[in-house]
């Protein structure tokens, strides 16, 4: 008797050392609010709607993330993220079942990780998510609507690697195979798009090479990034076309603000990111994007952030950035481009440490450097994180 109880503990014993080895987390966020939109000209062209603003703060998502203890420090990972829109219930990121993130990789504190799948780029990773007060949300008020590529710059078919934590400092380098992301060649005034497959003729697709290099110490941060879009051959008509952009960014936390700038350039087009998120059928289309590229040879931009993070108390902060997006002489000459700028001011405050309240305002001249296209938004919402 005192044998089989031995052998039931010691049998518990080694399941949940197990157990305890490998797990699969569920998580997610909804958001949601109201919000008023206007968008005009100065010839008297524009819309303005209110009505209900879904993914506002954060956009609306779903996942599992999961790891294995492989022995030797190696862990096997994966994540499987799902956009929706809580209005309807429908699929975001073009109606892809994992459209944020679908990736699998092996990890190590020794050698950092290798991952394969559909994955951010380096730019957003490290530039924009950090730095920006906004945390790449709240639509058109965050640094994307001036730093495309690190606006959420989602890209499928990639192989990433990144380095360990080396006292701060970490670095890492990617390569999309096919980013499934459409683009327009203003040269032919045509457009196209990879598609969401894979074709192994590396001409057929859209590729990408994503690079990025950060350093974190205390309150300091600061980060740079690189990024080489190459056009497919059916959209370029077999010309070579390609969109390259770098940005250097920071931020310093003072505890009683921190205070955030960065600047960058993109040369031979434009990413335009990834757009408001789910407006609601009542609201007004978003003027910013909704993650085309543009193969525009010769055409270029220079982008500008400031921003600061105040808190308030504990529990609440406020939120500031001014964003910029310089055009070339060329866009000048051919387009009439002028230059974008953005003021923008939110406000949360914390119910608990999943749940909070927010409210947002922004300012947008020039929008998209169309001159005399201005864009107001104003919303209030609330956020939970599960």
């Amino acid at each position: 008797m005192k044998k089989t109880l031995l052998a039931a503990a010691l049998l518990a014993g080694f399941a949940g050392a197990a157990s305890a080895q490998s797990s699969v987390t569920l998580y997610g966020i909804v958001d949601g609010g109201l919000r008023y939109t206007s968008v005009s000209l100065s010839n008297g062209d524009g819309a303005s709607n209110f009505g209900l603003g879904y993914g506002q703060q954060s956009g609306n998502r779903f996942g599992l993330k999961g790891v294995e203890d492989l022995g030797g420090g190696n862990k096997a990972t994966f994540m499987l993220e799902s956009g929706f829109d809580i209005g309807n219930g429908t699929a975001l990121q073009g109606s892809r079942l994992f459209g944020r993130q679908a990736w699998m990789g092996v990890e190590s504190n020794s050698w950092g990780y290798v991952r394969l799948g559909r994955q951010l780029n380096f730019a957003t990773e490290y530039v924009g998510i950090p730095v920006d007060p906004f945390g790449t949300g709240f639509g058109q008020l965050n640094m994307g609507a001036a730093f495309g590529v690190a606006n959420t710059d989602r890209i499928s078919n990639t192989l990433k690697y990144q380095t360990p934590n080396m006292s701060g400092f970490q670095a890492g380098v990617g390569y999309s195979f096919a980013t499934g992301n459409t683009g327009l060649y203003t040269a032919d005034a045509g457009g196209g798009t990879s598609g969401t497959g894979y074709n192994f003729a590396s001409s057929n697709n859209t590729r990408q090479l994503t690079l990025g290099a950060k350093y974190a110490n205390g309150p300091f941060y600061a980060a740079a990034s690189y990024d080489k879009i190459y056009s497919e051959a059916g959209l370029t008509q077999g010309r070579s076309a390609s969109i390259s952009s770098w940005n250097l960014a920071g931020s310093y936390d003072f505890k009683v603000v921190k205070i955030a700038a960065g600047y960058g350039q993109t040369r031979d087009g434009a990413v335009l990111g990834q757009g408001g998120g789910g407006a609601g059928a009542t609201l007004a289309g978003n003027p910013v994007g909704t993650g085309d590229l543009i193969f525009a040879p010769a055409v270029g931009t220079n982008s500008y952030i400031v921003g600061a993070t105040i808190p308030v108390n504990p529990v609440s902060r406020v939120l500031l950035s001014w964003t910029m997006l310089t055009p070339n002489t060329n866009m000048k000459d051919i387009y009439n481009a002028q230059n974008q700028t953005a003021y923008n001011l939110a406000y949360t405050y914390d119910f608990t440490k999943r749940t909070n309240l927010y409210a947002f305002v922004g300012t947008m001249q020039n929008v998209g450097t169309v001159d005399t296209a201005k864009s107001t938004t104003v919303g209030l919402g609330m956020r939970h994180q599960f």
